[in-house]
Formats: structure tokens, C-alpha cells, sequence
């Protein structure tokens, strides 16, 4: 008899088919994505790193001679690497070409775990990180009190100003007085475009400052040409999710510049050796056996957004938020930035109605719509209940939703906010089921019109 979960995982197909996901880190994958996450790579223990070096974009090699060198140095720890490094190696080669790197570590088995192996391999513990709060809308990973890394380093926060955007000007003060090992520029909830090359000429005034931008929501739109490359304004280290915008499986991925060596051999601690330095941050540092199966599905994903429909898709991606964003703002929804430059919103539905965002949430939930309870800059909420919700357009542009949706997803939204605040408190939702379910119907007519790729 087939195990149960495969009921559960049906049931969510159904789901996923019947509503329209608008949280901003969530995406489809493809069909080939899912089937080379499914694979007997699963099978392999892969510790270390490919010993291959020339393989092309098809997985071939270019140079026969070369096979036998690269095998020789044999970077692995465990035999029968042959058709896994090259599966890695397509991974990386696709990917510095994706985003102008020198190196790509396509390892990390999470964004998080991405960030810890970079500050692992450039800070001592104690040292001075400077980032983005998590009330600005930076990420936990980026100093929060509750992870494991800011308990090992000094994290510094620097905020933003009235318009949502970095302040610069306490940045650089910042910096200046702190002399931090690390300026990371990150966030998960932040809707502008960071300027990079202000923030290069900040980093010029600190010896050995490692320039580091975790852009996991916009490495997609930097892949497809919306959104500046980091790596092209002098930072030295890029981290990202696979998922979110570029449409991969769950995973991170490091990209560097600087020069590429053997990673068993312990390099000069200098910024040009950063690449060595986070591969050997990685493994043997903070990560066991790499997950080949998700790195291979990783390869198909960076090879998809290689090709031209990759750009189309994100530049509906971004035209979808601005609609989104300005179809919101129609309707009385006040928004953190008074709009996006990306592909993120964030509304104050504190500030705009007097409910909080757990209770929109889970209104929306009933719907079909589906997003998630965010703070906003000062935010004087709880964790669980913080004043903002976060949605944003990559799944459903992936879904082919177009501007006109967005007027109707806007709509939807205001219809459940009224009921909100008429109902005054989230447990009387249930007495509102009518009045909800006709607006699901609604939602479930619409998300059949674009069914979800892959299932």
C-alpha cells in the first residue's frame, strides 16, 4: 500500500492549483527542475568538490587530457565521482555565467547556510558585521538575536529613512566608527534598488572590508538584466537562495570573485583568495555531503535562466508588482516605500485599516490568496503580530498572470479587508464563511485559467 504522505502531497497540488500564491520568496519550478530533484543522485555521498575542470555547457569536456589531470588531484573523499562532478561542474560554470563570477559554490544547502560559510570564512568570532536590521527588512540570518551567528559575531544594524530606501549617510557613519570585517548589503523586505557603487567607495575607507550582498529575493532579476549585479560594482561575495525569483530548487548558492585554487590547500587569508576561502568554509566548515540531486536540478534551473524567456519572465515579474503595488494604493492600502522597484510589496495594513498583519493573513488564507505577516520599519508589534503583510508577483507571473489579474488580486484584497475590519477580530472569521467562500470561488475560477507549471 503506497504511504500516506503521497495523499498529503496530492492534497497539495490541489491547493497550489486552486489558489494564488503572492508570498514574495515563493515560486513553481519546472517539470525539469522537479524530475532532476527526484533522481537516484539522491543515492551518492559527494564530500569535497568536483576534481573535473572543462566541461561545457551539455556536460561535455572539452579536453580529454585535462579528465585524467583534473582526476588525479581527486578532491573527493569518496570514489565513483565521475558523472557527479560533472554534474556539479555544469552547475558552477552556468552560474558564473549567470551572474559574472569567478567562482560559484553550489553546495549550500540553504540560504542561511550560505551566510554563516561566508562570515566563517572571512570574520573571527567577535568580529564586526555590518547589516541591515531586521526591522528595516533585513533577514534574521544578518544579526538577528536568535540565530546562531549573531551570538558568534558582533552585528552592527544600519536602517533606512523615510522613503524606504538606505540611509547612506548612517551607513557610512557607521562603518566608519565600527571598521567592520564585513559590509553586507541584504534584506527580505525592502522594495528599492541598492546603490552599489555608493556603497563600494563606503567599504574603500575600512582595510580588508569584505563587501558581501545577499540578494536571495533579486537574484533572478539580476540573472535576467531588471536589477543591478552586485559582483559588477566591486563586492566580492554574492549569496542567494536557488528558489524565489531565479525558479530553482530549494538551495543557496555563494558566487565570488577572486582567484580560484584547490580548495584542500589552506590559502593566504587575503580578499583576492575568497573563493578558496568559502569553499573551504562550506566543506569541510559548516556543511556535510552536498545534496547532488538538488544540485543537479539547480544546473537545469541556472541553464533555464540562460535562455531569452528567462528575461521576458522577469521583466513581467517587475511590471506585475508596480500594478500590484499601484492597484493596492488605489484602494486605500498605504505602502512602505509608497511602491516597489522590485518585484517585493510591503503594506502597512496597521496603518492603513487598524488591523494587524496575522489577522489579514489569515483571512487571506480563507480565500485562496495566500502571503505573509511582515513588520515594518519600527514596528511596534509582536513577532507574531507585526503591523504589515509581504506578498509580491514571481509565482504568479510564472503562472502567466498579467496586469489585468493584479487590478482583480488588489480587488479581492479590499473585499477581505472590509470583512476584517467589520468582523473587528480574526476568531469571528468563521462567522464570515459565506461572505468568504463567494470571493474563493472567485480566486479557485481565476487560478484555473493558469494552471501551475510542473503538476
Amino acid at each position: 500500500m503506497k504511504d500516506p504522505v503521497f495523499n498529503l502531497i496530492e492534497s497539495e497540488k490541489k491547493r497550489q492549483s486552486e489558489g494564488l500564491e503572492l508570498i514574495p520568496s515563493e515560486n513553481y519550478v519546472s517539470k525539469e527542475v522537479l524530475e532532476a530533484a527526484g533522481t537516484i543522485l539522491t543515492n551518492k555521498y559527494s564530500e569535497g568538490y568536483p576534481s573535473f575542470e572543462g566541461v561545457g555547457e551539455n556536460g561535455e569536456f572539452w579536453d580529454e587530457k585535462r579528465i585524467v589531470e583534473e582526476k588525479l588531484k581527486n578532491y573527493r573523499y569518496y570514489g565513483g565521482q565521475e558523472n557527479i562532478d560533472r554534474i556539479e561542474r555544469l552547475a558552477i560554470s552556468r552560474a558564473c555565467k549567470l551572474f559574472h563570477a569567478d567562482h560559484a559554490n553550489v553546495q549550500p544547502h540553504s540560504g542561511a547556510n550560505a551566510n554563516e560559510a561566508v562570515y566563517w570564512a572571512w570574520c573571527r568570532p567577535g568580529d564586526t558585521i555590518l547589516a541591515m536590521t531586521l526591522a528595516s527588512g533585513g533577514h534574521l540570518t544578518h544579526g538577528a538575536p536568535v540565530t546562531r551567528s549573531a551570538n558568534i559575531y558582533n552585528f552592527v544594524g544600519y536602517g533606512v529613512d523615510e522613503s524606504g530606501d538606505i540611509d547612506y549617510d548612517e551607513l557610512e557613519k557607521i562603518a566608519l566608527e565600527e571598521q567592520p570585517k564585513i559590509i553586507l548589503v541584504g534584506y527580505s523586505a525592502f522594495m528599492k534598488i541598492p546603490d552599489f557603487a555608493r556603497i563600494k567607495k563606503i567599504a574603500e575607507k575600512i582595510p580588508d572590508c569584505l563587501l558581501m550582498a545577499d540578494m536571495a529575493h533579486v537574484a533572478g532579476l539580476i540573472a535576467g538584466g531588471v536589477h543591478p549585479n552586485p559582483l559588477d560594482f566591486g563586492f566580492y561575495v554574492m549569496t542567494t537562495t536557488t528558489h524565489k525569483t531565479l525558479r530553482g530548487p530549494r538551495g543557496g548558492l555563494i558566487l565570488s570573485k577572486g582567484n580560484v585554487k584547490n580548495p584542500l590547500k589552506k590559502p593566504e587569508r587575503t580578499l583576492e583568495n575568497i573563493p578558496v576561502l568559502i569553499d573551504r568554509a562550506v566543506f569541510p566548515g559548516t556543511q556535510g555531503g552536498p545534496l547532488e540531486h538538488i544540485i543537479a536540478a539547480k544546473a537545469v534551473a541556472f541553464g533555464e535562466a540562460l535562455k531569452p524567456e528567462f528575461k521576458d519572465y522577469v521583466k513581467k515579474v517587475v511590471k506585475n508588482a508596480k500594478k500590484l503595488a499601484l492597484e493596492l494604493k488605489n484602494r486605500g492600502f498605504i505602502l512602505q516605500g509608497d511602491g516597489t522597484e522590485n518585484h517585493l510589496v510591503l503594506v502597512n495594513v496597521k496603518e492603513s485599516f487598524g488591523i494587524d498583519g496575522k489577522f489579514l493573513e489569515k483571512a487571506l488564507d480563507c480565500v485562496g490568496l495566500n502571503l505573509n505577516a511582515n513588520a515594518v520599519p519600527s514596528d511596534k508589534g509582536a513577532a507574531f503580530r507585526p503591523s504589515g503583510v509581504r506578498l509580491g508577483t514571481p509565482a504568479i507571473t510564472t503562472r502567466g498572470l498579467g496586469e489585468k489579474e493584479m487590478e482583480k488580486i488588489a480587488e479581492w484584497m479590499r473585499r477581505v479587508v472590509d470583512i476584517c475590519v467589520g468582523l473587528g477580530d480574526e476568531n469571528l472569521l468563521v462567522s464570515a464563511e459565506e461572505e468568504l467562500s463567494k470571493i474563493r470561488e472567485e480566486v479557485k475560477s481565476l487560478a484555473k485559467k493558469f494552471p501551475v507549471p510542473g503538476i
